[in-house]
């Protein structure tokens, strides 16, 4: 895409999905993905916040989603202020397993399942060099389809800022946001600087050059 117009939902996905009955009936919005659709870094999360469903942009309107905003901008990723509904990401993608919230619980096994084809999509269009899994269901989920570990060999608050290799990317497991301090924050910036981006982290994948 190297006219890229929109930030939110480049790709033109279904806003009107009707897939999960249960999700329908009581979902404000579907929250599809966010950012620059060459991106070499995406971050995944299991289901919209509320403050994600008010704004319709993954990880904004509240301080969870504000924390992570303010590790992309510490990161060269975001140019705007943590609390902006809609940041200015440069070579981030932000996502979610499911994209509806439903207000007294996490999304099903059924709802992650059905979502499945947005995310896959959105994996084989970016392309990402690198994916940060927020929280253990994200990081089990991509367990199954692109590591050969198992999905309960995985532990959010042990990999937290830590490299997994994954099968053409690399993971970089980050704690789920409402467990994440400032200083578990502080220590995968530092990760991320030193021992990733510091290095030649790219594949070979025809990527143009930036």
């Amino acid at each position: 895409m190297p006219h890229q117009e929109e930030l939110s939902n480049p790709y033109g996905m279904d806003t009107d999905c009707q897939h999960c009955p249960a999700l329908a009936e009581c979902r404000d919005r579907v929250v599809h993905g966010y950012g620059d659709a060459e991106a070499e870094v995406l971050v995944l999360g299991a289901a919209p916040s509320a403050g994600a469903e008010r704004t319709g942009v993954p990880f904004t309107g509240d301080e969870p989603g504000e924390r992570i905003q303010r590790v992309l901008g510490d990161l060269g990723l975001s140019r705007s202020p943590a609390d902006a509904d809609e940041p200015d990401l440069q070579n981030v993608y932000t996502t979610y397993l499911t994209r509806c919230r439903h207000p007294e619980r996490g999304p099903t096994d059924e709802e992650v399942r059905n979502c499945d084809a947005f995310l896959t999509a959105e994996v084989r269009m970016i392309n990402p060099e690198l994916i940060v899994p927020v929280g253990q269901r994200a990081l089990e989920a991509l367990a199954i389809e692109y590591t050969t570990r198992a999905p309960d060999s995985f532990d959010a608050d042990a990999e937290h800022a830590t490299t997994v290799r994954g099968r053409g990317f690399e993971l970089l497991p980050m704690k789920a946001l409402g467990d994440l301090t400032d200083a578990d924050a502080d220590r995968f910036v530092e990760h991320v600087r030193e021992n990733v981006f510091s290095r030649d982290y790219r594949q070979t994948k025809g990527r143009r050059s930036r």
